[in-house]
């Protein structure tokens, strides 16, 4: 039995039941009957996940009018537009028009609970409506559709799209378009609109130009600009629109009575603007188009690249200072990405760029020169923008298939620019490359004890790298992490005993810091001139702390414990820098014993917590440091009576 056969026999996973297919379940017979007044064309019927869109008149069996969608008999002459599986609807409707073709009109005749009279009916009936009196439902099926859920892959059988969870705009495709991107936030948007209310009154006429806005700022209506953010370049499509999506906009004026307008939209070009800081001040604007599919495509990765740019001054005279094609000899500039060899915001753009595009960019200072070497005419402090175009780039060596050899050589190239980057303050950057390789170390596989241990010392003198960029980055919890990841592997690495007590020293964990500092002179007695500075280093760090805590702490422990009180108010002030103050009672009271009063209430236990935590490493500091011997019963009744005066 093959494979297909086997597939065959297995049992198929239920579906599970939803709320229409119970109230289906419901049905009695002859509660609903159905008379084709109009054979429609086609074959195909509308299923679960479809878009509808039909009008509706309701009559008694006496042929007086209840309601209609319809013109004519008094209604406004817009059809309805739902989608089975999703729209709330009355049963009979739910079970009649799954039956019907398009173009059909139909005359369903319904018992009472077929429609408003079920119980638990999702769909209120309107005011006066006999919803217990059985009636004649006239259906005329206009169109149907598949409606898929929003994505950014555009569907490929002119299917409806459903652009909003209440179904308020549904987007239905005509021609397919170029690619998948679609218009976002601050995109420049070109397209062909004209619109149509839902009864098929013109309100928005075609334009002899293509509309131009940019994505985001109202300047077309909010289920409009929706629907558009799911096109793709040249693709042509009707937009629904319902009236809670249609908001004011220069584009048109919205009309009190409009409930739904139909959009036409072709989307000629859009232009991708990207905020590259989410602040408005790093912007990136694509001028021309690259090859290839964004993102897919761009040099996301560390590469090499090949650019030509001009660079000029955001002043009133765009003033040219660079231009690699008159300046370079009309050859480009070469440079590797993550090494910091270009400003950090120019960085940053060309990364999101295709091979062939040319782009706008838009930089603060603080992205552009005033953290990178100025070139001649741009002052301190000068906003810039890049005219950017990248010609290609190279991607870094795959290392899929290469030697041992090769590999380590690979890695040692990259580790060294990691260590120019440590060496210039870039230590960012630096981590970067350290983590590349130590990441590319999970593929590899040494094949025999020598180069078990070339790889393990390469390994764990990453680790160690890493560790002494976030220690220079200020994170003493990680670099301790990391260290470990190497003494757990080899206890007595004098080098990962001296990154982790420089750690510990970092975090004021000054015993545990010197007990690796002195372990390194026992393991290793080569290492022992880096211990014993470090341990140098180590007391100054410790009568800092010491002369900072007898600072702070000044006479709380030269008191009895009645006189504790008096203490916090002499130190009061200087304990507020480890005490998260709530700065955000309103100063405005006339009374100022009142005000105190209401501050002193809001002072929660909560709080209290907090700040006996945050004080409880200095004071802790404070015994160890100046050596005081407290019994511990003793040191408690102070500390509660400290904190106690400190809120009282």
């Amino acid at each position: 039995m093959d494979a297909a056969e086997q597939n065959h026999l297995l049992p198929k996973k239920k579906k599970s039941e939803t709320e229409d297919d119970k109230r289906r379940k419901r049905i009695v017979a002859g509660s609903l009957l159905k008379a084709v007044v109009r054979p429609g064309g086609g074959d195909s019927s509308p299923k679960d996940a479809d878009q509808i869109i039909y009008h509706c008149t309701v009559r008694t069996l006496d042929g007086v009018v209840v309601e209609s969608t319809r013109s004519e008999c008094g209604g406004r002459g817009l059809p309805i537009r739902d989608v089975l599986g999703k729209s709330k609807m009355i049963l009979g409707l739910l079970e009649g028009i799954p039956t019907m073709h398009k173009g059909e009109i139909s005359m369903f005749k319904m018992k009472p609970e077929m429609h408003y009279a079920e119980k638990d009916c999702p769909v209120s009936a309107p005011g006066n409506f006999p919803k217990d009196d059985e009636l004649h439902f006239e259906i005329e099926l206009l169109d149907f559709a598949k409606a898929k859920a929003r994505s950014h892959h555009q569907n490929q059988d002119n299917s409806a799209l459903i652009a909003s969870d209440d179904l308020g705009v549904i987007k239905k495709i005509l021609n397919e378009g170029e690619g998948w991107e679609s218009p976002r936030e601050p995109y420049e948007v070109k397209a062909w609109i004209s619109a149509k209310s839902g009864d098929g009154q013109v309100i928005l006429a075609p334009k002899e130009e293509p509309y131009f806005f940019t994505f985001g700022t109202s300047e077309v209506p909010k289920g409009l600009e929706i629907g558009i953010g799911t096109m793709a370049r040249k693709e042509k499509a009707v937009i629904y629109v319902r009236k809670q999506y249609l908001t004011e906009s220069p584009l048109m004026h919205i009309a009190q009575d409009l409930e739904e307008v139909h959009f036409e939209v072709e989307l000629v070009h859009f232009i991708q603007v990207r905020d590259m800081l989410g602040d408005g001040r790093l912007i990136k604007r694509r001028i021309r188009d690259g090859r290839g599919e964004f993102p897919m495509d761009c040099p996301l990765q560390d590469s090499r690249l090949s650019i030509h740019y001009r660079g000029m001054l955001l002043n009133e005279d765009k003033t040219v200072f660079y231009d690699s094609r008159i300046e370079n000899g009309d050859q480009p500039l070469e440079f590797s990405s993550g090494e910091g060899l270009v400003p950090e915001g120019f960085e940053m753009c060309t990364r999101l760029m295709l091979p062939g595009e040319i782009a706008l960019v838009t930089c603060p200072p603080d992205y552009a020169y005033d953290k990178f070497p100025r070139p001649p005419g741009v002052p301190e402090g000068a906003h810039v923008q890049w005219e950017i175009e990248l010609l290609g780039f190279e991607t870094p060596r795959d290392w899929t298939g290469l030697d041992f050899q090769s590999i380590m050589n690979e890695a040692e190239n990259i580790r060294s620019t990691g260590n120019r980057l440590f060496k210039e303050g870039k230590f960012e950057l630096a981590k970067a490359k350290y983590e590349k390789v130590l990441r590319e170390f999970n593929h590899v596989n040494p094949q025999n004890d020598d180069e078990g241990k070339v790889f393990g010392d390469a390994r764990n003198t990453l680790h160690l790298n890493v560790a002494a960029c976030l220690l220079k980055l200020g994170e003493w919890r990680k670099s301790l992490e990391t260290c470990n990841k190497v003494l757990e592997a080899k206890p007595g690495h004098a080098k990962g005993l001296y990154r982790r007590g420089m750690a510990y020293m970092a975090g004021g964990e000054y015993k545990d810091a010197r007990n690796d500092f002195n372990m390194m002179i026992k393991v290793d007695k080569s290492s022992e001139a880096d211990a014993t500075a470090a341990l140098l280093k180590l007391k100054q760090k410790e009568q800092e702390a010491e002369s900072k805590a007898r600072k702070q702490f000044k006479g709380l422990f030269d008191k009895k414990p009645g006189e504790i009180t008096e203490v916090g108010s002499e130190i009061r002030e200087e304990t507020r820098t480890i005490e998260e103050v709530d700065e955000t009672k309103d100063n405005d009271g006339d009374d100022e014993e009142t005000q105190e009063e209401e501050n002193t209430a809001t002072v929660s236990t909560e709080r209290k917590r907090k700040w006996s935590e945050k004080a409880w490493p200095i004071l802790k500091n404070v015994m160890v440091q100046i050596g005081i011997q407290l019994c511990v019963a003793l040191l408690g009744v102070y500390i509660f009576q400290f904190v106690s005066a400190r809120f009282t």
